[in-house]
């Protein structure tokens, strides 16, 4: 239902699929990437990842801020020209 009416909300469900979702799966001594365990890799790239989903949200929830106002303002000059 959120989806519908607010799909920029997704976004924040990169982090906890990042974190939660896939980390059993990357719990890895081995392959070493970057001189790092793979485990602790995975774990940086999610920490680096979560604040870019972050602003994706903010961005999608603030064009939608910005539409309404548009809408709310049209919506006034009618009302006064009536």
């Amino acid at each position: 239902m959120i989806a519908r009416r607010r799909p920029h909300l997704l976004w924040l469900l990169g982090p906890f699929v990042l974190y939660l979702g896939v980390l059993p799966f990357a719990n890895r001594v081995r392959p070493v990437v970057l001189g790092l365990p793979f485990l602790f890799f995975w774990l940086l790239c999610a920490t680096l990842l979560t604040p870019v989903c972050v602003w994706l949200t903010h961005r999608g929830d603030r064009k939608r801020g910005d539409r309404r106002r548009a809408d709310r303002t049209r919506g006034d000059r009618k009302e006064r020209r009536a």
